[in-house]
């Protein structure tokens, strides 16, 4: 019974305080690890850099969840309690629901007082592009895909990897995708980010179909087109740079009859419903759907 003790209160202390504050959280101090890792990687070189991204993100990885092993290995021979607290705090961490929605449902909010400056600035929090020069509806649309994407990469992944790897693997899932987040992209860091961001796109490779499944099952159980999400799913998912990205963000978009839509580079769905502020609404609903589901099959796997 101590997983699925250690995963209800995970949930509940998700549900009740949302995401720690950056002093306290796990995931910050990691960003301040790599941050001082970049500041010692070698200038010159593709190769050099290509080796020493592998190095870090392997190194990393490995002493983390190594060490969480061996703390909650230790704490569950001196103290159960003190054990499942400790578990449940830092899978906790690996995951957030309550902070997602906030940060979709404040874009909401500022585009309800028709002030598009500070939707900008809120939507910088869910993408990683520019939203300086985004209208009103390419905000809808960045954080309507943010949430179908984040629907993956902050909470089906890490619960998934809880499943078979424990709190140490759902750990090693968040460090690699905070590598990614901070290295994984073309420009800069795209050789000494090469490692991360393919490391990420395997480790996302199943749980990004089953976010996009769990999207159109919630379709269906929520009264909206199931079926359009479906087919819309097959037909876009292939449509964005990420071999992954496109599985949830196309299902969200056949599920809400709209149009997803970064310009010069991907479209999504079909432009049946207009965006506006309450589709960022009816995502937030849709992905929580998701979280219920998903939250629930791994309740009944670890009791199983």
């Amino acid at each position: 019974m101590e997983p699925v003790v250690i995963l209800l209160l995970a949930l509940t202390i998700d549900f009740v305080l949302g995401e720690f504050p950056n002093p306290v959280h796990p995931v910050f101090w990691v960003g301040q690890v790599i941050s001082l890792e970049l500041k010692l990687a070698p200038q010159p070189g593709r190769r050099a850099q290509l080796i020493y991204g592998a190095i870090i993100v392997i190194l990393t990885v490995s002493l983390l969840a190594a060490g969480i092993y061996f703390l909650l290995d230790y704490l569950s021979e001196v103290n159960t309690a003190v054990y499942l607290v400790v578990a449940a705090l830092l899978l906790k961490t690996t995951f957030s629901i309550k902070g997602l929605h906030r940060a979709a449902l404040k874009v909401k909010g500022s585009l309800d007082e028709e002030d598009l400056g500070r939707a900008r600035d809120a939507v910088r929090s869910l993408v990683s592009r520019d939203t300086s020069q985004l209208d009103e509806q390419q905000v809808v649309s960045a954080t309507v895909e943010s949430a179908a994407e984040n629907t993956c990469d902050s909470f089906v992944a890490p619960l998934f990897y809880s499943l078979f790897l424990g709190v140490p693997g759902a750990v090693a899932y968040r460090v690699v995708n905070t590598f990614d987040a901070m290295i994984g992209y073309h420009g800069k860091y795209e050789y000494l980010g090469k490692v991360a961001a393919r490391l990420d796109d395997v480790l996302n490779f199943i749980p990004s179909r089953i976010s996009a499944l769990l999207i159109v099952a919630a379709a269906y159980l929520r009264g909206q087109d199931g079926k359009r999400a479906w087919r819309t799913m097959l037909r876009d998912h292939g449509k964005t740079e990420s071999p992954n990205a496109g599985w949830p963000m196309s299902a969200a978009a056949g599920a809400l009859g709209t149009r997803l839509e970064k310009v010069g580079h991907y479209q999504l769905g079909d432009p049946n419903s207009p965006l506006a502020p309450g589709t960022i609404v009816s995502a937030v609903s849709l992905v929580t759907a998701v979280a219920i589901m998903w939250a629930w099959i791994c309740l009944v796997s670890k009791l199983a």
